[in-house]
């Protein structure tokens, strides 16, 4: 059969998407205007870009599981690579099934339930520091969470001492990996970024020099990670980076994302604190009673849906593949677009609507995918879930808020993220509990 040319937007379509993004200040909107027009394959035709755009649970099953076998994650000019090196994320085939099964126990059920410790009483430093009346950024305070957590769980680490210093460290590397001229012009430089990344990787060699002394338990990931021969401190300098960023910038986005729908709902926000303080009675959230909020888990879920912190997943071609008759060739960059798919009208009846209950019923397989799909999907969904109920619950035992301004874009960095921030107003801290 022949194949056919992957249709690209027409000079019509490219103005309407220009509008949408001059008018929003939202590529996401963009695309949008793009697949509204284009359907659920087409290709964007730029100088030294012209990647290959798949919408849809059919794509995302291609993609991530019928034909997985024909694409690559690593694409070595782009600066994921070059920051993760040799990171499970940015592996292929052996290397990464290998570092994955490494890393799997410290992801065990069995460890939750121990880390839901930690993650209740980070909250609860945070919360300490909530007074009535102060406008805070629930983004920044989010990502304090989330990275004191991931640190202590994954990594018994307590980052406490270090979380200022290494602050803009750890932005500055989310920075470097974030769309960017690079996906144009590969060899763009890229200045400003050296002393920081520098200055991360003495603290990620330090922790590693910390753990490997303590001759630990072995329960840790960079002890297990230590614990196998091949290991060298540089592989797991990389697989450390990659949980740093990776597990803390996406819940960072979710948390964030949540706690904004919950404060534009006020009626949605409503539900959820009565059902914290129904189902847990001022006892605290952990792995056995958070799964009796329902109410929130469908919240969490259309905060996903809505705002994936993962909003594309780009693959590299590893041979000619032939899509539905249209021919990608080898080598061309291909995105498969968990926003766009989970946006898409003919999946999804008001599609850019807040609406929890709609996962009252499942979904089209495939259609809703946050954590990826397939046998490489996210090693942390786990993780994320429990660590979003816990917080969330938590939070909403002692804390009321309002949002003043919801006007907010969404920025495509390495996640999802909304800018200018979650800035909210505090209403209530009841310290009580």
């Amino acid at each position: 059969m022949t194949t056919q040319a992957i249709p690209q937007p027409t000079p019509e379509v490219g103005l309407a998407a220009l509008k949408a993004l001059v008018s929003e200040r939202s590529l996401m909107r963009s695309l949008q205007a793009i697949h509204l027009e284009m359907g659920d394959l087409f290709q964007i035709n730029l100088p030294g870009f012209k990647p290959v755009f798949l919408v849809g649970p059919e794509a995302n099953r291609f993609v991530l599981a019928s034909d997985r076998d024909k694409f690559l994650w690593r694409n070595g000019t782009d600066p994921v690579v070059k920051l993760l090196n040799r990171g499970v994320l940015v592996v292929d085939g052996e290397e990464h099934d290998e570092i994955r099964e490494m890393m799997n126990p410290a992801m065990h059920k069995r460890f939750l339930t121990l880390y839901t410790d930690n993650m209740r009483a980070v909250t609860d430093e945070i919360i300490c520091n909530l007074q009535v009346g102060d406008s805070v950024d629930m983004l920044v305070e989010m990502r304090k969470a989330a990275l004191l957590i991931l640190m202590d769980t994954l990594f018994g680490y307590d980052m406490r001492r270090d979380l200022t210093c290494m602050w803009q460290p750890v932005l500055k590397s989310i920075k470097y990996i974030s769309p960017g001229l690079w996906l144009i012009w590969p060899n763009t430089p890229r200045f400003g970024y050296r002393r920081k990344l520098e200055k991360l990787d003495q603290f990620l060699y330090r922790v590693i020099d910390e753990k490997t002394a303590e001759d630990s338990s072995g329960e840790d990931l960079i002890s297990i990670l230590k614990s196998d021969p091949g290991m060298s401190d540089s592989r797991v300098r990389d697989q450390f980076l990659t949980m740093l960023i990776a597990g803390h910038d996406t819940s960072t986005a979710l948390l964030a994302w949540t706690l904004y729908l919950l404060g534009a709902h006020p009626e949605s926000m409503a539900k959820v604190i009565a059902e914290v303080e129904d189902v847990l009675r001022g006892a605290p959230p952990d792995i056995t009673n958070i799964n009796e909020l329902s109410y929130l888990d469908l919240v969490i879920k259309e905060s996903l849906r809505l705002y994936p912190p993962i909003h594309i997943g780009a693959r590299r071609a590893a041979e000619d593949i032939d899509y539905n008759g249209y021919r990608i060739p080898e080598g061309a960059r291909v995105v498969y677009s968990i926003y766009l798919t989970h946006r898409d009208p003919a999946h999804w009846e008001q599609p850019n609507e807040f609406i929890p209950e709609r996962f009252g019923a499942r979904p089209t397989p495939y259609s809703y995918v946050p954590f990826g799909g397939g046998p490489r999907s996210c090693i942390g969904t786990s993780f994320a879930q429990v660590e979003a109920k816990v917080i969330l619950a938590r939070l909403f035992q002692q804390v009321r808020y309002e949002l003043p301004d919801r006007r907010i874009r969404m920025y495509m960095g390495a996640t999802l993220e909304p800018r200018p921030g979650v800035n909210v107003r505090i209403t209530d801290v009841n310290l009580h509990l």
